[in-house]
């Protein structure tokens, strides 16, 4: 089955990604350098996440960055070494959380973009989650992934295309997915939150499921993160011994 394709090329979107965090499960790596730039597979990971973008048509993401942000500036630059146009948005002197860097970075951002985890790295079909955000008309979507805990704590009740519930903290034996890291959203679905002010994207995603504006897209493969030194293991492997390509396609059933 072939993927969906949206409306405009996926070089017209911009993505957001989220490399300000403190790394603190990779400490005492962290310590000098910021998590995005650990090596992976021999190489800095944002090389191997930024590769992985522009393979699928992305050509344009916006750094939000906080912690030792200068040294991920001063490796990839303007990103034309990759083929992609990189822009920075710095948290500035206090840290702003997932989505109060989003917020700083909004006049940087197109009206709609792309939200990805700067510690993800996703097997997936990008063109057809953008395809699902389009045909859903919410302010929101969120990819998902089957996971009856195996990965991690599962967080997510979805159904018939929309996140039903979703909650980090507030945990219920229904959540059999969790966020596979990667999320869509209107700029206008920041407009209530406060500017200049910490707060993190859970909270926003977790509002919009409240209301029924959340989309939901299921991933079918699984997503490899470097947020533990496991993750990054397994991430490592992967990355040196890739597998053949699959002719099976996500979908974004219920």
């Amino acid at each position: 089955m072939d993927s969906a394709h949206p409306s405009r090329p996926l070089a017209d979107w911009t993505i957001a990604l989220l490399a300000g965090g403190l790394a603190t499960r990779l400490r005492p790596i962290t310590e000098t350098i910021p998590k995005s730039l650990v090596s992976v597979a021999g190489e800095p990971f944002l090389a191997h996440q930024l590769r992985l973008l522009h393979r699928h048509g992305f050509r344009r993401v916006v750094l939000c960055v906080g912690h030792l942000g200068e040294m991920i500036r001063e490796e990839v630059g303007d990103g034309g070494a990759f083929g992609m146009q990189l822009e920075y948005s710095f948290d500035g002197p206090k840290l702003l959380g997932t989505g109060g860097a989003i917020q700083r970075a909004l006049p940087l951002l197109s009206k709609e973009f792309v939200v990805l985890y700067g510690d993800s790295y996703l097997p997936m079909d990008y063109a057809a989650a953008v395809s699902a955000f389009e045909t859903s008309g919410k302010p929101g979507l969120m990819t998902v992934f089957h996971n009856e805990g195996q990965w991690d704590t599962s967080n997510v009740v979805f159904a018939d295309g929309t996140i039903r519930r979703y909650d980090k903290k507030e945990l219920t034996p229904d959540m059999r997915h969790i966020d596979y890291g990667l999320g869509i959203l209107r700029a206008d679905a920041l407009a209530s939150y406060p500017k200049d002010e910490a707060f993190d994207l859970a909270e926003v995603y977790r509002d919009l499921s409240r209301t029924g504006q959340l989309a939901g897209y299921e991933v079918r493969h699984r997503f490899y993160e470097i947020g533990s030194p496991k993750g990054l293991a397994e991430l490592d492997i992967l990355l040196r011994h890739p597998p053949k390509p699959s002719r099976t396609t996500d979908a974004a059933k219920g």
